[in-house]
């Protein structure tokens, strides 16, 4: 590709040169002279008598002769620069191939001239062929064949080689790529193109075959080729394809696979492919190994910052410890900023102008040792720091997130944390977020910061309509993730409502012939504008009506309605570290039932009748140090430990649960006359005001395996107590386990537990579990992380259980279940995704295990 740039790049300075040439020596040329048989005085100044433009077919004659900046009347030398420079301009405009000056009459001092030009054609259309249809249009996007493109011999090869190297990374190693041109007679001088591409067949590598090797074997070095691997059945993880730029890397693992061994010396002495009949390829390696070495002394050269055994401990590596070089460059530097390496030590405490090498300054025998050179330089503070690209957010916003302020030493660390910030924040794409290190001052010690962000969407709305449950059921829902409350009443703000605060504000509505739902939220991430101190409230209303299913009619005056409010305060901590968050929150729900029948299982109120309050204060502890994209993190873990809990009403209500039954106060009379408790008013009582505590904990670490290859792993403990046990636990706030997780039914406070592969909520009671605990790995890697779209893959496997009761809890009594699932994160809909989970145990009361089963997770978001 370079070499043909290069040629292409000659060809066009030759023609440059050859335009000059002719302006040289056009009027001694004798077809240039046929309309006039006429001579000129070399070198002479002329008078331009007039300028003809020739050869045009899409521009305008009088749009070429202005850009020349020739004109009628001045004086011009024949031949000279003027005309020399008009050319050079012209062939910048990359829009002819040939540009020629001739002369055609001279009259006295005037001289009268014409310039040729041939028009590059421009594409109209292209098609492209051998390809599957639904894919043409985004490979032509990505060779950059678009509409209006000047089709040159260098456009043509380009796309030609791009198109062949795309192929051949996908194994296909004999494509072969044909591009015809036709004219389009539609349009003056435009070129239809058709792209002919014939991949041919995928050529697998049959055999790996190594010579040479005896310390390692083949299988060792096999493994150590990421990505060139043999055909081997059952593998689907990996297929066996060859990449030529893949392969050269390979070659250069299997050396550094040696290098961990201690084997320094080891090379591959010769490669070769071989095509085999069957269109595979073998490839036959020969290796040297060497000896195996072992480490010698390694000294520390020009640290003045920190002593010699403070880094010959962080270096982790002794004298006579087999050679790895591998580790060595590692332990001095690593691309991973979370890495604990030397260079990242000097990066995080302000030496930004540091430099560290490391010698091999003796080899006696089989033992080497080292000399690693330390150049710190001056630390480095931190001038002018500045955020670019906020259209929207406003500047105070991003500033108060930065953990890297004018003042400050320059810590890498640092910088990557406010990277993560910003990308978190939820505002701007977490992808494209840039950071740019301006104006270094080696001698001064300053340096400059500047991040660059885009905004995108970061508010939701929610619109749908349905049938379902006997009618038609409404959502509006409207949350805006970057709203500015302080512009509410500023009529100029609404662009077209007021953002950039960071605040987040939320309504809901949802309604239909037997049931009405109102909530709205607030947050204020920074109250008071100071420190990070998170304040948020929120209140909701729900009217559940009853509904009569066959005769299809709704009752209002017979009702269940909640009502509660939120008031919750988060501050983010500083230590352990400053990645912690301590929230609280101070809740309230009332539930009024008015002659409702319809949830009996959970109020046991014989007559419909009854009330219930909530009274809740809920403390967690959350760390959070994902990477910078939190819809896909690379790296890093999320945890959060909270409790519930309410006033121990029992301790000092006087009331005896155990007995309330010998209490004339709850007794009745039944049919035969006899006096029994009165089951309607000893649940009332116990139901007046809820008493009980949760404890759960949550948590996901995320691995970066290879390349975007990432691992999640998560584990979750829920657990549901009561103080009393004569009042019993409680029948609200239990947890449901199985299915996709959504909480399509929560007005008695129950958590949804995600447990794919099995029916949702089937793997607990009818009254929901108090205690559970769940394990999950998911696999994930990225289609595509961009601004549009973000698209990734995922395989999992899990298992959890729900249980009624501390005395039945086995952890390892779980339902275990793995699949397959895709997700896709656009901001017009949001998280979008489906999971297929095959459950591997049976559902409680079931006769067969759970088998296939569909998951979906819907969002709306613009």
């Amino acid at each position: 590709m370079e070499r043909l740039a290069n040629n292409l790049t000659k060809n066009i300075m030759l023609k440059r040169y050859l335009g000059v040439f002719f302006v040289i020596l056009f009027m001694t040329m004798t077809e240039a002279a046929q309309a006039q048989d006429v001579d000129f005085d070399k070198g002479k100044t002329y008078t331009l008598g007039g300028l003809e433009v020739t050869g045009l077919k899409s521009f305008n004659e009088q749009t070429v002769i202005t850009f020349t900046g020739l004109r009628v009347g001045q004086e011009i030398t024949i031949p000279g620069e003027q005309l020399s420079e008009v050319i050079n301009r012209l062939w910048d405009l990359r829009l002819f191939s040939d540009i020629n000056f001739y002369q055609t009459g001279v009259e006295g001092d005037k001289i009268f001239l014409e310039l040729e030009i041939v028009e590059l054609p421009t594409l109209t259309d292209a098609k492209i062929v051998g390809v599957k249809e639904r894919k043409a249009e985004g490979v032509l996007e990505e060779a950059d064949v678009k509409k209006g493109e000047k089709v040159t011999e260098g456009f043509l090869a380009n796309t030609r080689n791009y198109l062949v190297n795309k192929y051949k990374k996908e194994g296909y190693l004999n494509t072969k790529v044909y591009i015809n041109t036709i004219p389009d007679t539609t349009q003056a001088n435009g070129v239809k193109m058709v792209i002919n591409v014939d991949k041919g067949e995928k050529v697998k590598i049959r055999d790996i075959n190594i010579e040479g090797n005896e310390k390692l074997s083949d299988g060792r070095i096999r493994k150590a080729m990421k990505n060139t691997k043999q055909k081997v059945f059952g593998r689907f993880w990996k297929k066996s394809k060859f990449i030529p730029e893949d392969y050269q890397e390979d070659l250069k693992s299997i050396v550094n696979k040696y290098k961990e061994s201690g084997y320094r010396d080891a090379r591959v002495l010769s490669d070769s492919i071989i095509y085999n009949d069957d269109n595979s390829i073998s490839i036959d390696l020969e290796v040297e190994e060497g000896n195996r070495y072992y480490f010698g002394k390694i000294d520390f050269v020009g640290n003045a910052a920190y002593t010699d055994e403070y880094l010959q401990n962080l270096l982790g590596i002794d004298e006579g410890d087999v050679y790895n070089g591998v580790l060595l460059a590692e332990q001095i530097s690593d691309p991973n900023p979370d890495a604990n390496t030397i260079e990242n030590l000097y990066q995080n405490t302000g030496y930004l102008f540091s430099s560290i090498n490391t010698v091999e300054v003796a080899a006696v025998n089989d033992t080497i040792d080292f000399e690693i050179r330390v150049n710190e330089g001056k630390q480095a503070y931190l001038n002018r720091v500045e955020v670019v690209g906020n259209d929207k957010t406003n500047d105070h916003v991003i500033y108060r997130e930065l953990r890297t302020r004018p003042g400050q030493l320059y810590s890498k660390d640092r910088v990557v944390r406010t990277i993560r910030e910003i990308g978190q924040m939820g505002f701007f794409d977490p992808e494209t977020i840039d950071i740019q290190v301006l104006n270094p001052n080696p001698q001064n010690g300053t340096v400059d910061l500047q991040y660059g962000v885009q905004e995108k969407g970061s508010s939701q709305i929610e619109l749908q309509g349905g049938y379902g449950g006997g009618g038609f059921i409404g959502t509006l829902g409207l949350s805006f993730s970057n709203f500015a409350i302080k512009d509410l009443f500023n009529k100029e703000a609404y662009k077209p409502i007021p953002m950039g605060d960071g605040q987040r504000l939320s309504l809901r509505l949802q309604a239909s012939r037997f049931f009405q739902t109102y909530s709205f939220s607030f947050s204020e991430p920074w109250m008071g504008g100071k420190k990070p101190v998170q304040f948020s409230v929120s209140l909701s209303r729900t009217l559940q009506f009853q509904f009569n299913p066959l005769t299809r009619d709704v009752d209002r005056d017979q009702r269940f309605v909640i009502n509660g409010i939120t008031l919750g305060l988060a501050k983010r901590l500083r230590w352990p570290d400053d990645s912690f968050q301590l929230s609280h929150a101070l809740s309230y729900q009332s539930y009024e039932l008015q002659n409702y029948f319809g949830f009996q299982s959970i109020f046991p109120f014989p007559d419909g009748n009854g009330t219930s309050n909530n009274l809740a204060y809920t403390v967690a502890l959350t760390r959070n140090n994902t990477s910078v994209n939190p819809i896909f993190p690379m790296r890093g873990s999320l945890f959060n430990l909270s409790l519930k809990f309410t006033p121990p009403y029992s301790l000092f209500n006087n009331v005896d649960y155990a007995n309330l039954g010998d209490d004339p106060e709850f007794q009745t009379l039944n049919p035969q006359g006899e006096v029994v408790p009165d089951e309607g008013k000893i649940s009332q009582e116990k139901l007046r005001w809820l008493e009980f505590y949760k404890v759960k904990f949550t948590g996901a670490w995320y691995t970066n395996i290879v390349d975007d290859l990432v691992l999640k792993s998560g584990f979750e403990f829920g657990f549901l107590g009561a103080y009393n046990q004569d009042r019993g636990v409680i029948p609200f706030e239990r947890f449901f386990l199985g299915g996709d997780g959504l909480g399509n039914f929560t007005l008695d406070g129950r958590e949804n537990i995600q447990l794919r592969g099995y029916p949702n909520q089937q793997l607990s009671s009818n009254v929901g579990s108090t205690i559970y605990n769940k394990f999950s790995l998911e696999l994930r890697y990225p289609i595509t992380l961009k601004p549009s779209a973000s698209i990734y893959a995922l395989s999992f496997a899990e298992g959890g259980a729900g249980f009624d009761g501390y005395e039945e809890y086995n952890p390892f009594e779980l339902k275990r279940s793995a699949g397959l699932g895709v997700r896709i994160f656009m901001p017009a809909f949001g998280l979008l995704g489906i999971d297929f989970g095959y459950g591997f145990d049976r559902v409680p009361g079931a006769t067969e295990i759970s088998g296939w089963q569909t998951h979906f997770i819907i969002g709306q978001q613009f």
